[in-house]
C-alpha cells in the first residue's frame, strides 16, 4: 500500500521539487545575488501558491523577472493542482473500492449456508483458518485488526474477512451467523470469548461454537455461556507432549497425514439422513470411495469402532471416516445431497 502510493506521488512530488529549485535560483539570478536564498525560496513559494503578501525582491523595474514570475506561477499551479488531483483520486477510487468490496462481501456471505465463522486471525485461528481452507469449507474470519485482515486475505485471496469486534451481534450478523453451521471465539481474550459464545447462541441457537480458552477457570463458565466445546491450550499442550513420548510414531502418522500435499488425509464426520436408518452399512455404496476408511460410528453417545458390513444403522448416526477433501464433498453430496 505504502510503496504505490509512493509510486503514484513520485512524479507530481518531483516536478514540484524541479519548480521551487527552479524558482529558488531564479530568484536569485533575477536579484543579482543580493537576495538570501530563503528570501528566494519564500518568493517562490507565495508566487506558487498566490497568496500576494508582496514582492520579496523587487521587481519594480525588472521585466525578466516579472516574466520568469509568470512562469513560475504557471507551472507551480499547475503542478499544485497535478498534486491535488491524484490524491483526490485516489480518496475517490479508495472509497469506490472499498464501497464495491464491501457490496460483494455481503451479496457472498447472504449465499453462504452452512459455512463457519472464524472470530480471531491470530496464531490460533490462522491455524483454524488453514484447517478449514485446506478441506474446502466456507468460512468467514473476523478481526479488529485491520492489518491481519489484509496479511489473511491477501493469503486467500476468495476468503471473507470483515474488520469488527465479534462479540458486536451487528458484527456477527453481517457474517451470516444466522445461516452457519458454527463458530470459533478464537481470541486472545477469555472474557472476548465467552461474550462471543453467548451472543452466538442468542441469534443461533442450533449454531456449534468451540471456544479458545487461556485459563482453565474460565471452563465452565464458556460453557454455561453457550460453548459446546471448550480448548485449553496448556491441556492441549500436556497432551501432545505426552503423546510425543509415549507414542511417537502415531503423532508422526498424525502430523505427516495433514501436512502431506500429495495425499491430503482427513478424519471427517458424516451424519446419515433418516432415509438410511435401518440399511447396513454394505448397502450404502461406501465401497466405490476408494480414499475412504470407516473407523467408527456414533449413536446416542455409543461408539462402534471398525464396524463390519452388516453393521445396522440408526436414526442420527454418525460416521467418522478418514478420507481426501476431495472425497469428502463427494461423500456429502452422496449423503447430504
Amino acid at each position: 500500500m505504502t510503496s504505490d502510493l509512493l509510486r503514484k506521488f513520485r512524479i507530481p512530488f518531483l516536478l514540484l521539487f524541479i519548480v521551487l529549485l527552479t524558482g529558488t535560483s531564479g530568484y536569485w539570478l533575477v536579484g543579482g545575488g543580493k537576495y538570501t536564498l530563503l528570501d528566494c525560496f519564500y518568493m517562490t513559494v507565495i508566487t506558487i501558491l498566490t497568496i500576494g503578501y508582496g514582492e520579496i525582491i523587487d521587481l519594480t523595474n525588472n521585466n525578466w523577472g516579472r516574466l520568469f514570475t509568470i512562469l513560475i506561477a504557471f507551472t507551480g499551479i499547475g503542478t499544485a493542482t497535478y498534486i491535488i488531483s491524484t490524491f483526490t483520486a485516489l480518496i475517490v477510487e479508495g472509497q469506490l473500492k472499498e464501497t464495491f468490496k464491501k457490496r460483494r462481501m455481503e451479496k457472498s456471505i447472504k449465499k453462504l449456508s452452512g459455512h463457519y465463522i472464524i472470530c480471531g486471525a491470530g496464531r490460533v485461528g490462522s491455524v483454524i483458518l488453514h484447517e478449514l481452507y485446506s478441506t474446502s469449507r466456507d468460512c468467514v474470519v473476523i478481526d479488529n485488526d485491520e492489518e491481519i485482515i489484509q496479511i489473511v486475505s491477501e493469503k486467500y485471496p476468495a476468503l471473507i474477512a470483515i474488520v469488527g469486534d465479534a462479540d458486536l451481534e451487528e458484527v456477527l450478523e453481517r457474517a451470516g451467523i444466522r445461516n452457519a453451521a458454527g463458530i470459533f471465539a478464537s481470541t486472545g481474550d477469555d472474557n472476548q470469548n465467552l461474550v462471543i459464545s453467548l451472543t452466538a447462541k442468542y441469534i443461533n441457537p442450533e449454531i456449534r461454537v468451540v471456544a479458545r480458552c487461556l485459563e482453565a477457570a474460565n471452563q465452565q463458565k464458556m460453557k454455561k455461556a453457550g460453548a459446546d466445546t471448550v480448548i485449553t491450550e496448556n491441556f492441549i499442550a500436556g497432551m501432545r507432549m505426552a503423546s510425543e513420548m509415549v507414542r511417537p510414531t502415531v503423532v508422526s502418522f498424525l502430523d505427516k497425514m495433514l501436512a502431506d500435499k500429495d495425499k491430503n488425509l482427513r478424519v471427517e464426520e458424516i451424519k446419515m439422513q433418516e432415509k438410511y436408518a435401518g440399511k447396513r452399512i454394505a448397502d450404502i455404496d461406501m465401497g466405490k470411495f476408494t480414499d475412504t476408511l470407516i473407523l467408527a460410528i456414533l449413536y446416542r453417545d455409543n461408539w462402534t469402532y471398525s464396524p463390519k458390513g452388516d453393521h445396522i444403522l440408526e436414526k442420527g448416526s454418525s460416521i467418522v471416516v478418514i478420507t481426501t477433501p476431495e472425497e469428502r464433498e463427494k461423500l456429502s453430496a452422496h449423503f447430504l445431497g
